[in-house]
């Protein structure tokens, strides 16, 4: 069986960092389990963050009306994206698994990050109207996400001031890495590093570190499949998914919640 290829996308500015030893970890830990271990470590590659025209080789075939989505799409299917989209589609397309390093900013990723997502993951090459969600391209792919926080634990929970931290994770996960197709693995969350003692510190490392002895062999995140929506009725849920879930406490996901209490920790532990 060949090894499995891990692509680590890297967002911190410091090698000193606590984001920078986490990455470490990964490409150690995983290293010695025979993975092969790419890292685009977007600051050092100094990583274009906005999707523009510039992104496109050549002529676009819409210059009254740009349409990134549209025009990338074009771009992609002619091999005409610039070279630094196409080397991370690369390096995609060869990863079994991709883990997100960075710190959270503003309850969500770096901008630098988010550049990689709008560029990286053009339309027909990471998803079309066909193939996303549980029928996505990447479907046989895994993801996760692996951060730091400036907050303490306590202040993203559901009675917590930031509120609760799977409500804050859907759009990533649901909205960008299920979309696509990935199997998502639980988030690993560091909570609040920076404002803990050394020793704390290295408790969350080696934390990560066993984790990641047997990260390749963890079951995904759960999501509504998507046969279970009716595309002919605005992919509203079906009659008999409905049905089955009436008498259940919690909504299906922190999304598709039914107007009902939302199952807690979904978005963070995996089988809930």
């Amino acid at each position: 069986m060949a090894a499995t290829k891990v692509l680590v996308v890297y967002a911190h500015q410091s090698a000193g960092s606590f984001n920078s030893a986490a990455k470490d970890a990964a490409v150690e830990v995983l290293g010695a389990q025979g993975c092969t271990v790419d890292v685009s470590d977007l600051y050092a590659l100094k990583f274009k963050a906005t999707a523009t025209a510039d992104d496109i080789v050549g002529e676009v075939k819409n210059q009254d009306h740009f349409c990134y989505a549209e025009e990338t799409k074009l771009a992609w299917e002619e091999g005409k994206l610039s070279e630094d989209i196409m080397e991370e589609q690369r390096k995609l397309t060869q990863a079994d698994l991709v883990i997100f390093q960075f710190p959270m900013y503003w309850f969500s990723v770096p901008g630098i990050m988010k550049g990689w997502i709008d560029r990286v993951l053009t339309s027909g090459y990471a998803f079309t109207q066909e193939k996303r969600y549980s029928q996505g391209i990447f479907k046989d792919k895994k993801a996760m996400l692996s951060f730091t926080t400036g907050s303490n634990e306590s202040m993203f929970s559901a009675n917590g001031i930031n509120g609760d931290m799977n409500v804050t994770l859907w759009p990533l996960q649901n909205g960008i890495l299920h979309y696509c197709g990935f199997q998502v693995l639980a988030p690993q969350i560091f909570w609040a590093p920076s404002h803990v003692e050394a020793e704390a510190r290295g408790t969350m490392l080696g934390g990560w570190r066993t984790r990641l002895q047997g990260l390749l062999r963890e079951a995904p995140l759960s999501f509504t499949p998507s046969d279970s929506f009716d595309g002919a009725k605005g992919f509203q849920l079906k009659p008999e998914v409905q049905e089955k879930h009436e008498g259940q406490e919690f909504g299906l996901t922190v999304g598709t919640h039914q107007g009902k209490r939302l199952p807690p920790n979904s978005q963070i532990r995996a089988g809930v």
